[in-house]
């Protein structure tokens, strides 16, 4: 069962129930509710409830070794669905031979199931968003000269008022840029003007820790290319109470997900498109060399962002893991169980907790090294850390073994795969082809590897974007 289950929930839901108004009386009065009011252990019960489930099997416990579900970190337990679902082949059986079958026939089919069963769908019409420049000011970053903008986005909110969204941007460019630069956009967080000025450092006396590097913005502006950072929590928040709120909610006008509606996953990623859409109207930034980069969380949702919208031209995920670009069917590390539970379902649509309940991972009609392959040929660099100081319950071989399984895909338009199915000793650099890997030696960050994926991102911006033919 799943943990920490109100006892009244069914009671709670039958409340709610009766108050909502129902569409017929809404149009009449011209009147909308106020968004639905569900705890995030309401909302699961009600996902399972509308799935007809009843009991979720346990995730696995990453922190306690003597319990029956503590996690697995044993490979010869690891695999026990070996057989992926095929990119190249088609529903019907059919081999995809070349591009334009991978584009028209295979390509679709992919991203339906992933719309389906595991992120959910974006609604077909999605409010615009107005973005407009707060501030721009030249600024010291690091050691580098840069200007600043701060960029807000204010969603149209006209079909349903009692929800407001904004998203907040910021963007940087070097200070002595003689044309529009190439930058890379992060899932991290705004902070406002003069935060930590007034914090205090280390006390007087304490011993000094190993001198920090260029941060990743001094780096990029140091290389003469640009930064921006897109809060996720200001497009949806990260629990299940959030659901009825957001962009997510702003579209269901208040009221709980359908079972393929989208989760925070596709939402943040819905966020990223749309400052994208600002970014290729700034004159400062070459919008056909813009990439996507984040961690953990954020670094799922930039593999999600960077296989649905083809206008990013490179991904850096940084220890993204299950729901990201771990194999959904391997047992090692975090499960579909964990991702079903109360606590990560509102990552994922509503139609993923089948398969940590009545139906195995084998049932999922795709995994992860699919996800990949919707980016292709677009180039993506996978980054782990240290199974040592980062831990393995992201599972850094599952990660590699989707690079793995999505080269057939790269190789049909062309492109370079991984060059190997044999998982790299600790800091070898992958980087040859167009999917690429590096397990660095630190913990869960991507800060070890900037370096590695700036010059690989390098080869690319110093071409041209790799696009779609058709």
């Amino acid at each position: 069962m799943i943990d920490g289950m109100s006892s009244g929930v069914a009671g709670v839901l039958l409340t709610w129930t009766s108050l909502t108004f129902s569409d017929d009386l809404q149009k009449k009065d011209g009147l909308l509710p106020p968004p639905a009011e569900l705890t995030t252990q309401q909302d699961h019960k009600r996902m399972m409830d509308l799935l007809g489930i009843k009991e979720l099997r346990r995730g696995a416990d990453g922190m306690r070794r003597d319990v029956p579900n503590a996690a697995n970190y044993d490979e010869a337990k690891a695999t026990p669905y070996p057989n992926l679902p095929d990119p190249l082949t088609l529903k019907n059986g059919k081999r995809v031979t070349t591009v334009d079958e991978w584009w028209k026939q295979r390509r679709p089919e992919i991203i339906e199931e992933f719309d389906r069963e595991i992120y959910g769908r974006v609604p077909k019409n999605t409010p615009k968003v107005d973005w407009k420049v707060v501030s721009t000011e030249k600024q010291k970053v690091g050691g580098q000269e840069a200007v600043v903008k701060r960029v807000n986005g204010v969603v149209d909110n006209s079909s349903y008022p009692a929800i407001k969204v904004e998203i907040p941007l910021t963007v940087g460019v070097p200070a002595n840029a003689k044309g529009p630069v190439p930058l890379i956009m992060e899932f991290g967080f705004v902070f406002p003007p003069g935060f930590g000025a007034s914090m205090k450092g280390p006390p007087k006396g304490a011993p000094k820790g190993p001198p920090r590097g260029p941060s990743w913005q001094e780096q990029l502006l140091a290389k003469g290319w640009g930064y921006a950072v897109i809060p996720p929590y200001a497009v949806q928040a990260d629990n299940g109470a959030g659901l009825t709120k957001g962009i997510i909610g702003l579209c269901n006008k208040g009221q709980p997900r359908k079972p393929d509606d989208w989760g925070a996953l596709r939402a943040w990623a819905w966020g990223a498109s749309r400052a994208l859409d600002y970014l290729e109207t700034d004159k400062d930034v070459d919008a056909k060399r813009v990439g996507i980069e984040g961690l953990s969380r954020f670094g799922k949702a930039a593999a999600v962002t960077l296989a649905y919208d083809d206008r990013f031209a490179i991904g850096f995920i940084g220890s993204s893991g299950a729901g990201g670009l771990k194999l959904h069917r391997r047992n090692f590390g975090e499960l579909v169980e964990n991702l079903a539970s109360s606590g990560a379902y509102h990552w994922m649509a509503g139609n993923y907790l089948k398969y940590a309940g009545p139906l195995k991972w084998d049932a999922i009609p795709v995994d992860a090294h699919e996800l990949v392959a919707l980016c292709a040929p677009r180039p993506i660099f996978i980054s782990v850390g240290s199974p040592e100081v980062e831990g393995q319950w992201i599972d850094a071989r599952g990660m590699f073994l989707a690079g793995v399984g999505a080269g057939p895909v790269y190789k049909l338009f062309g492109k370079k795969d991984l060059g190997t199915d044999e998982f790299p000793k600790q800091e070898t650099a992958l980087v040859d082809g167009e999917i690429a890997f590096r397990q660095h030696s630190g913990g869960h960050t991507t800060g070890p590897n900037w370096p590695t994926f700036i010059a690989f991102a390098e080869r690319y911006f110093k071409s041209a974007p790799a696009t779609r033919s058709n």
